[in-house]
């Protein structure tokens, strides 16, 4: 039951992240790969100032605007050089691998003797339990702040945005502008999941978002066909469903890994089932008369 525990934990840790890909490509239909890049920065930028001892709340800040930055130069690369978004992102991710272990300083840092959002916010004397609290309560602030950003008029025009970029133009909204500040909004929330994973696992590596995008694509992937099978519309319960497929997909690969699997085949496991999710559903209608 504890080994299930761990995974809800890591999957709301993650759901940040799959919230800033539904918003990528959803919203605005852009793959974007600075997610590698951007959530290994948010872990990164946490690991070193909580070692130099630095307020929790500048912490997450400085986390946010960090990973804001990175997809800011994504959407910037993409709009005004003219760039395709997927080579954008690349390129950006493959930068921010030199930056992140610039600010590493090495390849990695523990963070078992320091002060950590799970232990500052603690409210029970169970550690899992206090896990699962803070995870929750930064799920909640985040989504509830995003879900509310996009029913304003300014979401509704990021929304617009992403069905069809002539409409929006002819209404006199600057897609280029919405695309920049969409991608920023996904890798701030991206790089928030790294705040979260690195204070969970008690330490950061430069390695970390290797293949990270894989993981919030799945999340994405299951809370969509869930979406798509309810034929939901409310926004907000869109953004549930999503946090709902990232819960998921963790509880998966720690099934996986009850059954005996070895951790070293944990990266290829997830790519079949992320292949399995885009792969069935497609081969289904295909088949449908």
């Amino acid at each position: 039951m504890i080994f299930y525990l761990t995974a809800l934990v890591l999957g709301l840790c993650l759901a940040a992240m799959g919230l800033g890909i539904y918003i990528t490509m959803k919203i605005f239909r852009i793959p974007d790969i600075t997610t590698d890049g951007s959530y290994t920065l948010g872990a990164a930028c946490t690991a070193v100032l909580l070692v130099q001892g630095w307020p929790l709340p500048v912490i997450a800040g400085v986390v946010l605007l960090s990973g804001a930055l990175a997809g800011m130069f994504t959407g910037w690369i993409h709009t005004k050089l003219k760039i395709d978004a997927l080579l954008a992102g690349i390129l950006v991710m493959t930068g921010l691998y030199s930056v992140n272990l610039s600010i590493l300083g090495r390849s990695n840092i523990p963070l078992l003797e320091v002060q950590h959002v799970f232990t500052r916010l603690a409210i029970f004397k169970n550690d899992l339990w206090n896990e699962l609290w803070v995870g929750i309560l930064f799920l909640i602030v985040s989504g509830g702040l995003l879900a509310y950003m996009l029913r304003t008029d300014f979401g509704i025009a990021m929304r617009a945005t992403g069905n069809s970029t002539t409409m929006t133009r002819a209404m006199g909204i600057n897609s280029d502008r919405m695309k920049i500040i969409g991608l920023a909004l996904a890798n701030a929330l991206t790089a928030l999941s790294g705040f979260l994973v690195a204070q969970y696992q008690r330490f950061t590596d430069i390695n970390m978002g290797i293949g990270i995008v894989l993981v919030g694509l799945g999340s994405v992937l299951i809370g969509d066909a869930i979406i798509q099978w309810w034929q939901v519309r409310r926004i907000w319960l869109q953004l549930a469903l999503i946090v709902l497929g990232s819960v998921l997909f963790q509880l998966v690969l720690a099934f996986a890994l009850a059954l005996g699997v070895n951790p070293n085949w944990l990266k290829l496991i997830t790519a079949v089932f992320v292949l399995a999710i885009v792969a069935i559903p497609r081969l289904l209608n295909r088949a449908a008369p």
